[in-house]
């Protein structure tokens, strides 16, 4: 808390619009204040560092590393960190993987406005939240025994994969997890193997399977 009680927040989103509107829509409810903003993982590991906030707000989708990669940077510096992911990706993979590297929550762009400030209020107090919707599909993915595949791949090797089908390089992916690329190159080459696939197109086609964005379309 900052010193006059209020639950300071820390706000990443690579729009700068984006973050306004969620500075406004904090601010006007009373108890709550945004400290700080940052538009990439490697600012906002920078700027959690300095600010302490009570809370992260953060998109997955983040140029670079993503936003859990920047959650587990943030988590390893400070195993305390309260991190609530807020994000367009409505497929349960995505809060699967968020909870598993240690959001505290998970609530999907599509969720009403004071739904993003219930769910600040309960991740401050250190409860977990996730949105209504996000929680029904998960539900229903748990009913129908889930997708096979992508669970099986690490925290690690799902951000490899999430960079490789969005067109990277192994070179720019060591670059951006701060990764050798003969340690990229082994992930990539275990991610392969565990989904059973030998190309690029056929990683594609996984990965759009799983309302992962690619780089191309693929039939």
């Amino acid at each position: 808390m900052t010193t006059t009680g209020e639950i300071s927040v820390f706000l990443v989103d690579d729009h700068s619009v984006v973050r306004e509107g969620y500075r406004q829509l904090l601010e006007r409810s009373s108890g709550i204040r945004v400290t700080g903003e940052a538009a990439t993982a490697n600012d906002a590991y920078s700027e959690f560092q300095r600010l302490q906030p009570d809370v992260v707000v953060m998109d997955i989708s983040l140029p670079g590393a993503s936003g859990i990669e920047a959650m587990r940077r943030m988590l390893a510096r400070e195993p305390g960190a309260k991190v609530l992911m807020f994000s367009m990706h409505e497929e349960p993979i995505f809060a699967t993987r968020a909870f598993q590297a240690g959001a505290l929550g998970y609530v999907t762009k599509a969720s009403a406005p004071d739904v993003l400030v219930e769910a600040v209020r309960s991740v401050a107090a250190g409860r977990r939240y996730i949105s209504a919707d996000m929680a029904q599909a998960l539900a229903l993915q748990s009913v129908g025994g889930g997708v096979a595949g992508l669970d099986v791949l690490s925290n690690r090797e799902f951000e490899v994969m999430r960079l490789l089908v969005a067109g990277d390089t192994v070179a720019t992916i060591a670059d951006k997890l701060q990764l050798s690329a003969k340690t990229v190159a082994n992930h990539q080459s275990a991610i392969r193997q565990k989904l059973g696939v030998e190309t690029q197109a056929q990683l594609l086609r996984v990965a759009a399977r799983h309302g992962i964005s690619v780089a191309n379309d693929v039939s």
